[in-house]
């Protein structure tokens, strides 16, 4: 058997800063067509206006880069236990945390109890998956 090694002779380079104010452009974008459908899909979530939907979809990014993978890393163990599904109930509690943000700094969000919150994360995580499947990756490919 043969034994190829690979050696890297250069870094990859550094995203621009253009490439990621896009990508922060779309991730956003993303989250408020994802929070827009959990509006009119969802009973029990209800945005009021376009300027509260855009302010929760930033509030929503923030919660999710920041709290979320720290409580993700701290729930290791139990979301493997339940093969995944606490992860569910996680995403849940960061869009009541998100909603509970909101409505701290007078956006008129409500999320109202466990099943709209449920409901609601499953709807935008799988929204935005698809669409940054969907548009973001080729998007990115293209303009690169």
């Amino acid at each position: 058997m043969r034994r190829v090694t690979v050696i890297w002779s250069e870094e990859p380079p550094e995203p621009s800063t253009e490439s990621r104010l896009l990508s922060l452009a779309l991730r956003l974008g993303f989250y408020i067509a994802a929070l827009w459908l959990a509006d009119r899909w969802v009973t029990g979530i209800d945005i009021a206006g376009g300027a509260s939907l855009v302010a929760m979809a930033v509030i929503l990014w923030a919660v999710n880069s920041t709290i979320n993978p720290l409580v993700q890393f701290a729930s290791c163990a139990l979301t493997c236990l339940t093969l995944g599904l606490f992860a569910l109930v996680i995403n849940a509690a960061t869009l009541a945390l998100a909603a509970w943000i909101a409505g701290a700094f007078g956006v008129d969000v409500e999320v109202d109890g466990f099943w709209a919150a449920f409901l609601g994360a499953l709807l935008i995580a799988f929204s935005t998956a698809l669409l940054e499947n969907a548009v973001g990756r080729p998007l990115r490919r293209a303009l690169t």
